[in-house]
């Protein structure tokens, strides 16, 4: 589905991504683990059209999306959650939900989406006329998630889901992740929840310093004890 050739990305002077390359296979989990810093963020910025590559390319399918602009990979069926959530506090629940459906693919099944989302947070029906800047970090979390879903996706991108999450909230949220998978939406998954982002995951890829530096199944990777220690905390 997505492929990413020698990207290498600058912060002005700071050079952030060095040669970076991967792909991520339709319908699958794939989650990219690293330490603050490590340039985790920058790689789902860079492939939404938020942040520019300095060298490289990205194709989605066949197409080369390296220079376009964010909506149009929005239309073509790639959407970020972004860390922290970034809600708009002062609108409501619902609100919030609408304005993910704002590309014309989407518009057109805006009130299906909406009921999928529902159904799959069954807590935000009963939230939807609340503002969003009052819900539980657990609640806001599920409101992103389903805002980023209204576009209707085929690539899930998401940048830390249970960062500032409780234990209980978390392990709900990487549940509500797999079952996403199930239905078909590939996930490309930044965490630092290393144990639940292994279990979930198809294929992962350890990032440092901005060079990927171990990449294969979570089943591999937890049995090679350099990567285990150095990389993985396990």
């Amino acid at each position: 589905m997505l492929t990413v050739d020698s990207l290498s990305c600058f912060y002005r002077k700071t050079q952030v991504l060095w040669d970076i390359s991967f792909g991520v296979k339709d319908k699958t989990i794939t989650t990219v683990l690293g330490s603050n810093g490590a340039g985790k963020s920058t790689i789902l910025k860079t492939l939404a059209g938020l942040h520019d590559s300095k060298t490289g390319r990205i194709t989605y399918g066949e197409k080369n999306i390296t220079y376009c602009d964010p909506p149009e990979r929005v239309e073509l069926g790639i959407s970020l959650v972004p860390e922290e959530r970034r809600l708009f506090p002062y609108l409501n629940v619902e609100e919030n939900l609408r304005l993910g459906a704002f590309i014309k693919r989407a518009r057109v099944e805006t009130e299906k989406t909406l009921k999928y989302v529902y159904d799959l947070f069954p807590i935000l029906p009963a939230k939807r006329k609340q503002l969003a800047g009052t819900l539980s970090g657990g609640e806001q979390q599920m409101a992103a998630i389903g805002r980023g879903l209204m576009s209707i996706p085929k690539l899930l991108m998401l940048d830390e889901p249970s960062l500032g999450l409780a234990p209980l909230i978390t392990k709900h949220v990487f549940e509500l992740i797999e079952n996403i998978n199930l239905a078909g939406i590939t996930v490309l998954l930044i965490e630092q929840n290393v144990h639940r982002s292994m279990h979930i995951a198809d294929h992962v890829f350890v990032l440092e310093s901005g060079h990927i530096v171990a990449q294969g199944s979570p089943e591999v990777l937890s049995q090679e004890e350099h990567i285990k220690n150095a990389y993985l905390g396990m």
